[in-house]
């Protein structure tokens, strides 16, 4: 039946068929070779059409419709605010993430190894990769908004908690817990946002989305430029650990991103899906109400919007259940190369940025005690005798500690003002994604980007004083934003509405095991020999930028 709506739509008026016309070229291919490889065949089967369909965008008259409707909608302030209460969201999410890397110097009570830091890096990827496969799921069964409510509590309620832990190990288990909720909320969040966007603007809004990645990082570091050099904060009487304030601090954003979520709406997208029309038509007048506001009288559009011959019938009798099926459904006949492709980019990218980037702050602290290059450093630190080691007791204040040892200062300041530095250096790559993503294409500016940021990583071999140290890390990570930017769209738009939370759930739960591999073979290796680690953060990211190239183009598509 959607084949055949494919193939007739000359037949529908004029609107309709201008939307069909616009998809792109890969479509009407992959629809030709469908049609060829099953020419010998008396009937399709049905669930290989449907499947077929989601996978490469054809548009049925439902995704037409919606897709009408969401353009009637027009654009204003509504779309503001969704951008500003996401992008808030995502600037707690993306604090969670760093705030760990910049206590770890500063926390020198704790005595830790180089293998044991890499561990405490990795534990919150641990958690994100827990929440987002299962979480992601369950976004697409009960909702996006209340997924989101949760998680975000979740990240905010056990940040907030690590801070006041007595000992390593409740610690460790806190950070753990708030990567449930970063993981949880991460790939819903993307997923809601873009299903209130019209495709004509979409690519250059999830970028604008994706951008306040850069502010949770200027913020963490300003932040950590901020308060963590004090060392000791007193209050009523009793000394506080500057990191302590910092890390309770910084659980605010996501506490109060989960308040502004109960005031936000359900994806139209989703509850059309779902059957809910009513509630989905509500949504529609209050987005057009908030952007018209000097206008009384709803569009007949969006007043007479209907899409029960796409829907009727269907039962919505749904469980938990559907998350495992959801995932095998990853994995069919149509959908397994665009899967596998993404799961490939995913697991590269994030085990060479995550390697790297969560290192940055301890490998600009080295550089600063010893005066020396980013391979000199473990020399240097066995000639020191610098072998850190925990008593059985566990508790902060009962270390070794090597802020007992002189000279070396793992709070100096300038440490936390080069990571500041570097975090603003994302504002080119994050402005360029916006303006560039619908000119070059997604898979071109990918696989460019990710090609571009392995190779700036062999430069950090020649890497011989502070200056360089901190040039090639601005290269590093200006071109490594526009990578990331560009792959949130692109995981969002391969697939419909019912399987894209799941499906962005699962790449980032895939990329959270990687992240902490990273962390753990950079954490094992830097010591050893730091050239290793660079060269397999360079071959990570080529391998991602040649697999760019198998995923489907996703340019100018609708969402199915």
């Amino acid at each position: 039946r959607h084949i055949n709506e494919k193939h007739t739509a000359g037949k529908m008026n004029n609107e309709e068929t201008s939307i069909l016309q616009n998809q792109s070229e890969s479509e009407s291919e992959t629809s030709d070779d469908f049609l060829n490889t099953n020419q010998n065949s008396s009937q399709f089967d049905v669930d290989d059409i449907g499947e077929f369909v989601h996978d490469h965008g054809i548009a049925s008259s439902m995704v037409v419709e919606y897709e009408k409707v969401i353009e009637a909608c027009g654009y204003g302030w509504f779309q503001r605010i969704l951008l500003l209460v996401c992008g808030w969201a995502f600037v707690s999410d993306s604090i969670e993430i760093q705030v760990v890397s910049f206590v770890i110097p500063a926390a020198c009570d704790l005595g830790m190894t180089s293998s044991e830091k890499g561990w405490l890096n990795g534990i919150i990827f641990v958690g994100m990769m827990i929440g987002g496969y299962a979480f992601g799921g369950a976004a697409d069964i009960k909702g996006r908004r209340l997924v989101l409510i949760y998680s975000l509590a979740i990240n905010g309620i056990f940040g907030l908690l690590s801070s006041f832990a007595s000992t390593f190990t409740w610690f460790i288990v806190f950070r753990w817990a708030s990567g449930i909720g970063v993981g949880a909320a991460l790939p819903v969040l993307f997923s809601y946002f873009a299903e209130f966007i019209s495709r004509d603007i979409r690519g250059p809004m999830i970028e604008m989305l994706a951008s306040f990645l850069l502010l949770g990082n200027i913020m963490t570091a300003g932040g950590a430029w901020s308060i963590i050099p004090y060392k000791t904060f007193w209050f009523a009487g009793s000394s506080i650990r500057s990191w302590r304030i910092f890390v309770a601090l910084f659980s605010l954003p996501a506490l109060s991103s989960a308040v502004l979520f109960v005031f936000m709406p359900e994806s139209p997208k989703f509850l059309v899906r779902m059957g809910r029309i009513d509630e989905a038509k509500k949504v529609f007048q209050r987005i057009w109400k908030t952007n018209h506001r000097n206008k009384k009288d709803l569009p007949p559009l969006i007043q007479n919007m209907s899409f029960y011959d796409e829907i009727k019938g269907n039962s919505i009798n749904i469980s938990m259940h559907k998350v495992f099926s959801s995932t095998m459904e990853l994995f069919g006949k149509y959908r397994r190369k665009s899967t596998l492709s993404l799961l490939i980019i995913w697991f590269t990218m994030a085990f060479a940025y995550y390697g790297l980037w969560m290192w940055l702050p301890e490998i600009y602290n080295r550089m600063e005690s010893y005066q020396v290059s980013v391979c000199q450093t473990p020399i240097h630190m066995k000639i020191s005798g610098l072998k850190f080691t925990r008593r059985s007791n566990d508790t902060f204040n009962d270390t070794i500690s090597p802020c007992q040892i002189e000279d070396f200062s793992p709070t100096n300041n300038d440490v936390f003002l080069k990571t500041f530095l570097i975090a603003i250096s994302n504002i080119p790559g994050a402005l360029l994604t916006i303006f560039a993503i619908d000119k070059v294409g997604r898979r071109n500016l990918l696989a460019s980007s990710m090609s571009c940021s392995g190779l700036s990583v062999l430069f950090f071999l020649l890497v011989r004083n502070d200056i360089e140290m901190m040039s090639m890390s601005c290269v590093f990570s200006g071109l490594s934003v526009v990578s990331w930017n560009v792959l949130n769209a692109i995981a969002l738009e391969n697939y419909p509405t019912h399987l894209r939370s799941t499906a962005f759930g699962l790449q980032t739960s895939v990329g959270r095991i990687a992240s902490i591999l990273g962390n753990i073979v950079f954490g094992l290796l830097v010591d050893v020999q730091c050239t290793v680690p660079l060269i397999l953060v360079t071959i990570s990211f080529i391998i991602g930028g040649i697999a760019s190239f198998l995923v489907p183009k996703t340019d100018y598509n609708l969402l199915s």
